[in-house]
């Protein structure tokens, strides 16, 4: 039976329901029972492709990942690669690295949200890649959908990138993933999800196959395994490749090198099967080729040519990562040195395309670098979960020198806000230096759209604050537009912080004593140290306070419990919560157990005397 390969990215903006329809093709694909594939389904959403803890956890993709499809018609059988792609800005970097596998893309919208930021930028990242697009048009049965204005919309949209003619004529289907249906006209005729399947075999261009030519194959993502070592994945672009053979390893950085591939493997449904020879146009892994990097070439040992190095957009945020050198370092982690830190960063570098690491001010310092606040939130909840300790800085914005004056990462802001909520989430903006570009109303709905122009800077600590003010009814998104002039100064943070002076243990008393100064983001029985940030002042500057005090017992006192102790409910942080409410001076103290947020010097003494070095200095 003659076969025929046909590669397709799935690209959208979050919570369009991307992973959901890659799981109901997986159903109806007829390669699995349905009980194998419940077995593999798992967290909020109950997904199979979302398979990373923290994907399950969060409800969003972070990883993009791959599968073969097989699927008959006639006498041939076509093998669909479909790589499921993030949707969140912050992980842009998996998308852009994956997309270069791929000959066509399912641009997948949600039928009353529309073209997002997101769907704009792995849109034009796909026409970048000149990849073949369709149209899906998901949860086509929401009663608030609005299908037809979404196609005019996306149409608008790929003009407005400038795409070509060939682009504009794309096939059109309005979709339920989570019920696993399609229909090719609003409320139109319902049919399974092989039209997907057909759509997918008539539209998207089978891969550029030089079967005769020298082989090459670009790295565009890696595994790891403790037995094989690392493993380079990528699609072949010309030429074939076979177990054993002697290739050529072509990189920017480093001279040509011969290796061995020592096996060869075929995506096979959600798994791999080892075979003997992969040919051009094939999404492949190969395996015993040691020090393989992302963007590297295997080539032709006997004709080696490079392909083009992967290109990704540049971080927009930094961080300053240094050990844990406070009191309590070592009670909770098992890597702790600045060795394990590095060592553990430069992993990270070889499969995350879109971080940057370099060398900070002090040997225990990292300066890291990411795509936005999650990107970096990510990287740090994984590692704390593998036993790291370490302590993070205030994040800061990328500034670039453009003919002599700084320009600094500005955003797209999008914004859904119910109509009498709408005055308080613009007070917020309006102070942050955004720009509206444009506001319309939902018809049929008591929501506003708003969009903006905001420097990258402005969106820290902007969710919580948005969610406090409109009791959690707005909806945000956000994604990197430009590089510009830089604006005026933004408010970080209108509190002081509340700092402890003693080392010990909470106690109510204490507590009690001290229940309208602000909200404590601890308990009584927590340890504290010197320095530790315990709470959020009611007031615009930071106060030292003592949580560790307890009652002086005399026979003054009369004897009893203290029944009339009054805590306030303290304000347990997250992580992200955690990086955007630190300020100049303070940090986050990450260990697998706990969340502390303190002071860089811990003393009080030495805080003041930092403090007048700086104003005599200014």
């Amino acid at each position: 039976m003659q076969e025929q390969i046909r590669n397709v990215a799935i690209i959208a903006h979050v919570d369009h329901g991307k992973t959901t329809l890659v799981d109901s093709l997986l159903y109806q694909s007829g390669m699995f029972r349905n009980e194998e594939l419940d077995r593999l389904a798992g967290g909020q959403h109950g997904l199979i492709f979302d398979s990373n803890p923290l994907e399950r956890e969060r409800g969003i993709t972070i990883l993009a990942k791959n599968c073969a499809i097989e699927v008959e018609r006639g006498d041939i059988r076509y093998r669909i690669n479909i790589i499921d792609t993030p949707g969140h800005a912050d992980f842009g970097g998996e998308v852009e690295r994956v997309l270069s596998m791929a000959d066509g893309a399912l641009l997948l919208v949600d039928s009353y949200d529309g073209p997002m930021p997101q769907t704009r930028f792995v849109l034009q990242k796909a026409l970048e890649n000149n990849l073949t697009p369709m149209l899906i048009v998901n949860k086509a049965d929401r009663v608030d959908g609005r299908p037809a204005e979404v196609v005019d919309e996306v149409f608008d949209l790929l003009v407005s990138l400038e795409a070509g003619d060939d682009a504009l004529d794309f096939p059109i289907f309005f979709c339920s993933g989570r019920d696993g249906w399609c229909s090719e006209e609003v409320d139109g005729e319902r049919f399974d999800l092989q039209r997907i399947f057909d759509a997918i075999i008539e539209h998207v261009p089978a891969p550029p196959v030089e079967v005769e030519a020298p082989l090459q194959l670009r790295v565009s993502t890696l595994d790891h395994s403790e037995y094989v070592g690392r493993i380079a994945i990528g699609r072949i672009a010309a030429g074939t490749l076979s177990a054993a053979e002697e290739i050529k390893v072509l990189s920017e950085d480093t001279a040509p090198r011969t290796a061995r591939a020592q096996e060869v493997h075929l995506f096979e449904g959600l798994g791999r099967k080892k075979v003997q020879q992969v040919k051009a146009g094939d999404i492949c892994a190969v395996i015993g080729i040691d020090g393989i990097e992302i963007g590297d070439t295997i080539a032709c040992a006997k004709e080696p040519m490079a392909l083009p190095a992967l290109r990704v957009d540049e971080p927009t945020l930094h961080m300053t990562f240094r050990v844990n050198d406070g009191p309590f370092v070592g009670r909770d982690g098992k890597y702790v040195t600045s060795r394990q830190l590095k060592d553990r960063l430069d992993k990270e570098l070889e499969r995350n395309v879109a971080l940057r690491v370099v060398q900070g001010d002090r040997p225990e310092e990292f300066l890291v670098s990411g795509r936005g606040l999650m990107h970096l939130g990510i990287l740090l909840e994984t590692m704390r979960r593998e036993g790291f300790e370490m302590c993070v800085g205030m994040p800061r914005v990328i500034e670039r020198l453009v003919d002599g004056k700084w320009h600094e990462p500005f955003e797209h802001l999008v914004l859904e806000s119910p109509i009498d909520a709408q005055g308080s989430a613009m007070a917020l903006i309006g102070e942050r230096r955004a720009e509206m570009i444009d506001m319309t109303s939902r018809a049929g709905s008591d929501m506003v759209h708003m969009e903006f122009k905001i420097p990258a800077r402005g969106l820290i600590g902007l969710r919580t604050r948005l969610l406090t003010a409109t009791a959690g009814r707005v909806i945000s998104h956000h994604s990197y537009l430009e590089h510009g002039p830089k604006a005026g100064p933004i408010p970080r943070r209108s509190s002081g912080s509340l700092i402890a002076v003693e080392t010990g243990q909470a106690t109510p008393y204490s507590l009690d004593a001290l229940y309208d100064r602000g909200t404590f983001f601890i308990e009584p029985g927590d340890q504290i140290y010197e320095g530790q940030v315990v709470g959020e002042h009611s007031r615009d500057r930071d106060l030292e306070v003592n949580v560790v005090r307890t009652k002086k017992l005399s026979n003054v006192r009369a004897s009893g419990k203290d029944d009339s102790t009054n805590v306030r409910p303290l304000k347990r942080l997250k992580l992200e919560e955690a990086l955007e409410f630190v300020v100049e001076g303070e940090l986050v103290e990450i260990t697998p157990a706990n969340i502390r947020i303190r002071k860089q010097l811990l003393k009080e003494s030495d805080r003041r005397r930092a403090g007048r070095k700086a104003r005599n200095e200014s």
